[in-house]
């Protein structure tokens, strides 16, 4: 529907390079194993990120189940009907499972599993005033829902450390952002009216050593193949004038 799998793989990648996931490389657009595709827990946060511009992107992570159209059927008369059966998400922080209860705020977003890659989650939440994003990739302990439970831990921790520690760096902006912001008098639209703010030179998370000194990020770094990310509060956030879904705020701690 896109021209083929060359062409739509061909803009993947130059989508990937144009929100700097530097680490990634797509060989096939439905994202299971091939010799040479890789990513990472850095670009998938990239991703995440960008696709939480759009407001569609948001309702269709945030939502539990719904009714999908399914076999149009025509009755003895000629009238046709459509029957409709219920999906559900896989999102165990989303929808809950016997080990793992919903998070508060949760809004999404990706959760996956393939041989070479082990399981991988990403997830967004808000608490607080606070939005915080979080992917783990191939969690450290190989059992039940671990990703998520690791990712729990991680969200925990954030959520508790906003504002008490320094940030070891900021998630870098899109190329085109950076060239914006780069020239004093253009204002870089980017994706979802950000401001352009971001410094063209910002640090990434990923490339910047971690401290004990604070405590709570030595745990934070420790936590294997995790990216967690503080979205409130700079440029590139979430979208504020579509914030994320009434969803999560029934589901913040009071």
């Amino acid at each position: 529907m896109n021209g083929g799998v060359p062409k739509t793989v061909a803009e993947m990648n130059a989508h990937a390079e144009e929100l700097q996931a530097l680490d990634t490389t797509v060989v096939t657009p439905d994202g299971y194993d091939a010799p040479g595709q890789v990513s990472s827990a850095y670009d998938l946060t990239l991703f995440a990120r960008s696709g939480l511009q759009k407001k569609d992107f948001r309702e269709y992570a945030s939502t539990v189940r719904t009714k999908f159209p399914g076999e149009t059927k025509k009755d003895k008369k000629g009238k046709t009907s459509r029957e409709s059966f219920e999906i559900q998400n896989t999102n165990r922080l989303l929808a809950g499972d016997s080990d793992v209860e919903v998070y508060p705020g949760i809004a999404g977003v990706k959760n996956g599993h393939t041989t070479n890659a082990g399981n991988t989650f990403t997830g967004v939440a808000e608490q607080g005033g606070k939005v915080l994003l979080v992917t783990v990739m191939n969690p450290a302990k190989d059992e039940h829902n671990e990703v998520y439970k690791e990712t729990a831990r991680l969200f925990d921790w954030g959520f508790a450390a906003a504002g008490k520690v320094k940030p070891v760096g900021e998630l870098v902006p899109p190329r085109s952002a950076a060239q914006a912001s780069a020239q004093p008098d253009a204002s870089a639209s980017g994706e979802a009216g950000g401001t352009g703010k971001a410094a063209a030179g910002t640090q990434p998370v990923a490339g910047a050593p971690a401290s004990d000194s604070s405590g709570g990020i030595g745990v934070a770094a420790g936590i294997t193949a995790g990216v967690l990310v503080l979205l409130a509060g700079g440029a590139w956030l979430i979208n504020r004038r579509w914030p994320l879904p009434d969803l999560v705020r029934r589901r913040t701690r009071p």
